[in-house]
């Protein structure tokens, strides 16, 4: 009977060793990142194939040409490159709101420029004649 007892108690310790011990999460961490390397090969494999679709169609010195003005605004030497952007103003839009020069005037304070524009009422001088009054008044334009 000592011999019956043994046999299972040895299968069941074999069993939970092997659950036990057995790197089950490695192998899983293992098949996923496998799986990710097949997928960026696959990936990688594709892009291979159409870059050289890409280099089968401009082969050609035309073709490279083209594709060169087209993607990379190359032109060749001598030539000049001009691009005509497209207007951002719709139909309703004014003509003249592209010109800062025909905008109107915006305060010093509106415009965030820290400028103290408060006025101050100035204190009575005596009326200057001949060539000091003209020279106050010279100074006092360019303030």
């Amino acid at each position: 009977m000592g011999q019956r007892l043994v046999m299972p108690l040895a299968v069941a310790t074999a069993v939970y060793i092997l659950v036990a011990w057995f790197p089950l999460s490695t192998l899983w961490r293992q098949q996923v990142a496998l799986d990710q390397a097949r997928s960026q090969i696959s990936q990688l494999s594709s892009e291979s194939a159409a870059l050289s679709a890409q280099a089968k169609s401009i082969s050609t010195r035309e073709a490279a040409l083209a594709l060169a003005r087209q993607e990379y605004q190359l032109v060749l030497p001598g030539q000049s490159l001009i691009q005509v952007l497209p207007s951002n103003q719709t139909a309703s839009d004014n003509l003249s709101t592209g010109d800062p020069g025909l905008q109107p005037l915006v305060s010093p304070t509106a415009a965030g420029l820290g400028v103290n524009t408060e006025t101050t009422t100035p204190t009575p001088v005596a009326p200057l004649s001949g060539f000091w009054s003209r020279f106050v008044r010279t100074l006092e334009f360019w303030r």
